[in-house]
Formats: structure tokens, sequence, C-alpha cells
């Protein structure tokens, strides 16, 4: 095949598992879309996308005229069991339930950036270097109440450890004291790629800031509903949940 033909072909996985990120890479002015919705292309073709917990496939791209079929890999999803969390973060009370309500309503606002920026193609690091102590998409019992899956990756860690920028990004949200998530603050990545660390003792960054990989932008902590230090690392597609286990670099 020459070069030319080559950079005809779209670069895209025949197969994704749930919970994973998928970067392709289409020729250059391409338009691209995922189920159905345009997603944004890159001056060099880029493009992502990602596969949800419960995504069943298989996840249709269109690169101009042709047609690709992503196939999902399901995975097993343990189920973790969190003993010791205050009652009131379990099943909150009418007030505290429309507290939450409108603190999440920020959150995924700020989710919803579609910059054009490629922050996340140069890789991701870890936030911090510790025990892995929860999983993305495990089922979550606390206090034996069946919950939401969990939707990141907790790192144990002692409190007050720095928490580094993973990869390059914009600041979108910081508040030091969300009901749930304590201190929580928002990555954008571009593409609609951002991570999410909650529980922080301290935050370092304020919204608009641009930081850098391996930049401080806080400190682990257990505010919010936690029962210990550590950092919750989430990672999003827009309003995608995905396992940061799975991102590029990280192993």
């Amino acid at each position: 095949m020459s070069a030319a033909a080559a950079a005809a072909v779209p670069d895209l996985p025949s197969t994704v598992s749930q919970g994973g990120l998928v970067i392709g890479h289409a020729p250059r002015g391409s338009h691209v879309t995922v189920a159905g919705k345009p997603v944004h292309v890159g001056d060099d073709g880029i493009f992502v996308f990602g596969a949800g917990r419960d995504e069943k496939g298989p996840i249709v791209v269109t690169v101009g005229t042709e047609k690709r079929v992503v196939e999902v890999t399901p995975r097993d999803w343990p189920i973790e069991r969190v003993e010791g969390v205050p009652p009131k973060t379990v099943n909150p009370p009418p007030d505290i339930a429309a507290r939450i309500e409108r603190e999440q309503a920020g959150v995924v606002a700020a989710r919803n950036r579609d910059d054009t920026r490629e922050d996340f193609a140069h890789g991701f690091i870890w936030p911090v270097t510790g025990r892995i102590s929860g999983r993305f998409g495990n089922q979550r019992i606390y206090n034996g109440d069946p919950k939401a899956p969990h939707s990141g990756m907790d790192i144990a860690v002692p409190e007050g450890t720095p928490v580094k920028a993973p990869a390059d990004g914009i600041i979108t949200f910081a508040s030091p004291d969300l009901y749930l998530t304590g201190g929580t603050v928002l990555l954008d990545h571009g593409f609609g790629l951002s991570s999410n660390f909650l529980h922080l003792s301290r935050i370092d960054v304020r919204v608009g800031e641009h930081v850098r990989q391996g930049q401080i932008i806080g400190a682990a902590g257990k505010t919010g509903r936690a029962t210990g230090p550590h950092v919750h690392w989430g990672f999003n597609w827009f309003g995608t949940r995905l396992d940061p286990l799975l991102l590029p670099g990280i192993h």
C-alpha cells in the first residue's frame, strides 16, 4: 500500500473493553460520527470516544462514507462493600439530597465542555502512587445498602499527599466542600475528556487555570463521603464514565 493510500485508511481498533477509551485517527479533514453523533477531529486526524461500564455495543463509527464497527468486550464487575460511612451520606434527608443535586449539576455542566485542545494526546501519568483501594465499575454497597457502581478509581495514600495532574488541561471546576465528594476538582483535557479528583484536603488551582502534566493541583484527603484518606480519580468522555486504569501510559 502506498503512503497516500495508507493515510486514507482510518486507524481504529476492532474492539474496546467496557470502560475503555478509544483514540482513533482519520484522514485529515474527515467528518466522523460515533453512534450517529459527530465528534471533533483534530488537524492531525485524531478523534476520541469511550465505551461506558454497561455499554454492550457494537459501536458504529462513520469516517466520511466509510462505516466501521467496534465490538465491546464485556467485563466482570465484583461487589465492593464499604462499611463505616456516615449514614447521612448514604441515605441523605431531603434538604441534603437537594443540596447534592445542585452540586452535581455544576459538575455535570463542567463535563460538557467541548474544546478542540489535544491535551490528552500525550498520554497520562498516575496522579499519586499508592494501593488501589477501589476499582472502577464495581458495585458499591455502603453500610449494607446497594448503591450505584463506583465511578472511578480510589488510590489509598496518606492525607496531604500531593496530587498531580495526569495530563495537561484546564481546570473547569474547583470546590473545597461538596457534600458527597468533599474537595473536588475537574480537569478538562479536550475533546470532551476530563479527569475528576475527589475527597481532596486542599485545592491548589483555580477555575480557568491551564495546568501541565505533573503539576500539583491539590492534596489527598478524606473529605465528603470517605472512610479514610485516598484520592478518587474519575475519568469521563462527556457524561460517559471511563476506567482510568485503561488510559494510555497507565499500567
